[in-house]
């Protein structure tokens, strides 16, 4: 720190108490400008790479991409073997990106992927953010009811009812121009028919592929009437690249002459000539995995994956935080010692971070920053949210310590001929932090849950992992217990050292 940082403090000895955190955070800044995005790339740059990143919600479920209930790290899906089937004849291999489902588009955008395919529908306000395919399926929107449930038939007959559907849909649009309708919007697949089931709206009216999966091998659900608004799914490519879009559209064209786009969709009991409805719920089994077989998997089976998300979380939640400590102390000293501007400015950072939604500051350097030029990759953005949010209720926290220690403490500190700086190093910070500690330790555990909010920026944590497994599976007790589980694993320790550090500071402190 130079002569003008010294400007802003009341003692030149006070910077020597920022060293740590300023190194610290000039490090993470550091990293956040060199850490690369995996940038969408044209025709070239996939061949070059050996990959193409194709994105998906893989939350979103059967029968489009979910996990494998035999490997949960593996997987599967019609959209799946179409992704095989492209890059196969791209001479590259697949690898699907994971974000949530309502901002694929976005992400797609900012370079995350190359394509996205997770049965988008092409509307007219799609086609001016992104370029699409030719049609790779004909999709038909179902509505299911409760099986005991006579009184509706058509979805004119849910006037003054509750029915629930997708964000961003077709079918959302159908419900919500049918006029009278209580439209409930959910982020998953698999909750609204969870919720028709027991009773909690009276239809759900979604995607034909979906209902047939989800909604129709529910024994408490029927259909209701026949397929209705008929539409197209294709793959979204950024605008520009024009020379992927002419590629695929020629992949497309030759899977559809050949018999194998048919054969893929066969595997999938998705094949309906022309594709305007489902016929058949079951059929002869072909490699094809269905909801029942999900449901009797081995709990064990989906416990690598749990792990990993766990060791996700792990690694987000201690750099965030050791981030947050920094940053906080930082802060803290800036608005206690330092001079205005400084002192304004430290405040202002506490009260509009405490005052503003943690996930809208993740949009917003995940999605928001590309506008003007600065891309993040997931990992830097959750590091930098986490830690920047918590960061101003550290900074509270430590202001609080501080306050805390007598007055006296520092005068006769001063007295003896100490600076303020050394006063406060030495005598005023070593017991102030003896009082934030647990204040400090329960944000670090409250950390470990907030992780589960940089799912929006396609980061699978923890939480993450158990919505896709529980999507895929409907097992959302048992993979929940065991979520919960490791996050208790996770965070319990944590209290037993902070209850230890705080008794070794209050018998060795003076």
């Amino acid at each position: 720190m130079g002569p003008l940082t010294a400007y802003f403090f009341r003692d030149r000895r006070i910077e020597r108490t920022l060293g740590f955190a300023s190194l610290f955070l000039a490090v993470v800044l550091l990293l956040a400008q060199a850490a690369p995005v995996a940038a969408g790339g044209s025709l070239d740059k996939i061949t070059e790479r050996g990959y193409l990143i194709w994105g998906s919600d893989a939350e979103g479920g059967a029968p489009y991409v979910f996990p494998d209930p035999r490997d949960p790290s593996h997987l599967i899906g019609f959209e799946v073997d179409l992704a095989d089937a492209i890059a196969k004849r791209l001479g590259v291999k697949a690898r699907q990106g994971q974000n949530a489902w309502d901002s694929l588009i976005p992400a797609l955008k900012r370079g995350d992927f190359d394509i996205v395919m997770n049965g988008i529908e092409i509307t007219p306000q799609r086609k001016e953010e992104v370029l699409f395919s030719l049609p790779y399926y004909v999709y038909t929107e179902q509505l299911v009811v409760r099986k005991d449930d006579n009184t509706i038939s058509a979805i004119g007959d849910l006037k003054g009812k509750k029915a629930g559907t997708l964000s961003g849909t077709v079918a959302q649009e159908i419900l919500t121009k049918g006029g009278g309708i209580d439209v409930r919007i959910y982020s998953g697949q698999v909750e609204p028919y969870e919720d028709l089931a027991i009773g909690r709206i009276d239809g759900v009216l979604l995607d034909l592929p979906i209902a047939a999966y989800y909604g129709k091998t529910n024994p408490k659900l029927r259909y209701a009437g026949g397929p209705i608004g008929e539409g197209y799914y294709g793959i979204a490519i950024r605008k520009g690249n024009d020379d992927l879009k002419a590629k695929i559209d020629g992949i497309l064209a030759e899977l559809l002459r050949s018999g194998e786009l048919k054969r893929i969709y066969q595997k999938w009991d998705l094949w309906g000539p022309p594709q305007e409805k489902l016929t058949r719920l079951y059929r002869e089994k072909t490699g094809f995995v269905g909801l029942e077989e999900s449901r009797k998997a081995p709990l064990s089976t989906f416990l690598p994956a749990l792990l990993k998300g766990a060791g996700i979380t792990i690694l987000i939640s201690s750099t965030s935080m050791a981030l947050a400590i920094s940053l906080g102390l930082l802060l803290t000293v800036c608005r206690l010692y330092g001079r205005p501007p400084l002192s304004t400015l430290s405040t202002a950072y506490i009260e509009v971070y405490r005052g503003t939604p943690l996930l809208i500051q993740l949009y917003i350097l995940y999605y928001g920053l590309p506008n003007i030029g600065i891309s993040l990759s997931p990992v830097t953005a959750a590091f930098l949210g986490l830690g920047m949010n918590y960061a101003a209720y550290e900074a509270e926290i430590y202001r609080a310590g501080i306050i805390a220690v007598p007055k006296g403490q520092m005068e006769a500190a001063l007295s003896l001929g100490m600076s303020q700086g050394l006063a406060l190093r030495r005598v005023v910070l070593p017991q102030a932090l003896r009082i934030a500690t647990p204040g400090v330790t329960n944000d670090f555990i409250a950390l470990f849950k907030d992780s589960s909010l940089v799912s929006v920026i396609a980061m699978v944590e923890l939480t993450k992992t158990y919505s896709i497994l529980a999507a895929s599976t409907l097992r959302f007790f048992e993979l929940g217990l065991i979520a919960a589980i490791l996050y208790f694993c996770m965070s319990y320790p944590l209290s037993i050292l902070a209850r230890r550090l705080e008794e070794r500071l209050k018998g060795g402190g003076r």
